[in-house]
């Protein structure tokens, strides 16, 4: 059995035997919980739309919003939406509400109340997934549809590593650890070392055309390679040097619906660029 006791930047752990939680003083120890489930009751707005999102403007909820507005601006009439705001430092995720359409209380969160009944959707690659097949196939192109789903699901394997990962020690923590920091660096660098491979040989991930591959991926590896997520995250990285997913980030990036995505149930930074709630094409313009 090894030495239960740890040592971390000069800083002693001595490990039980059985866990318990502690206050550990991180950004997130108010919310977080070893367990699942309501913490209180509160129904979730209905809007006029079919589709109905429950979210908030992180990398996840970016995925969806702009996966939704891209099919809006094919004409797609059936996929207007609302979407309303939820706050996970509030912990709105534990209202029983949102506990119903999504148990995991992380966002986003899909409730289609076009079917009968309606159809409650979670994680952000299933929502991906099934707006893709609800809509024919949208953006997810019958001749790549394995290689998308390959760079798809690939995104979603390796993203906590980032975010939970890289981001959680660079930017959240209560103290800066050499550890964590260092092997989820590393870990970044080598996961964006992958994507510039994978560019190099071809304009999007999944092949030729633009997919729901590109836009699971844009919100994470495209806001870090162009210094929108973790505040020097960017040159800490030396992201600059994977040249084929930079180009890559700011081609997505002049997409229209790309721009109004990363705006709906923002709310922080320029006021310009918040869309609180969204239920018509209106609301980008007010």
């Amino acid at each position: 059995m090894t030495d239960s006791k740890q040592t971390i930047d000069g800083e002693e752990y001595e490990v039980p035997e059985v866990w318990s939680p502690t206050d550990n003083g991180g950004e997130f120890s108010g919310i977080n919980r070893p367990t699942a489930g309501a913490r209180h009751d509160a129904e979730l707005p209905v809007g006029e739309h079919a589709l109905q999102l429950y979210s908030m403007a992180t990398p996840n909820g970016v995925k969806v919003t702009t996966m939704l507005e891209e099919l809006v601006e094919l004409g797609i009439a059936e996929a207007e939406y609302d979407a309303w705001p939820i706050s996970i430092m509030k912990g709105d995720q534990f209202g029983s509400g949102f506990v119903a359409v999504n148990p995991n209380s992380k966002i986003p969160a899909l409730l289609d109340r076009g079917t009968d009944p309606p159809t409650r959707v979670f994680e952000s690659g299933a929502i991906l997934l099934y707006l893709a097949e609800k809509f024919d196939g949208a953006f997810l192109p019958a001749a790549q549809r394995t290689e998308t789903l390959n760079w798809l699901f690939w995104q979603m394997g390796a993203a906590p590593y980032v975010g939970g990962g890289f981001g959680h020690f660079f930017s959240y923590a209560p103290k800066k650890w050499r550890y964590p920091i260092d092997r989820f660096a590393m870990e970044t660098k080598r996961q964006l070392d992958v994507l510039d491979r994978r560019l190099a040989e071809s304009p999007y991930l999944g092949g030729p055309e633009y997919s729901i591959a590109d836009i699971a991926n844009w919100p994470w590896y495209g806001g870090l390679v162009m210094g929108q997520a973790y505040k020097g995250a960017d040159r800490f990285l030396a992201t600059h040097e994977y040249e084929h997913v930079v180009a890559w980030a700011k081609k997505i990036a002049a997409r229209p619906a790309a721009v109004r995505g990363r705006k709906v149930n923002k709310t922080w930074g320029e006021e310009s660029e918040q869309v609180p709630e969204r239920h018509s094409p209106a609301d980008f313009r007010a």
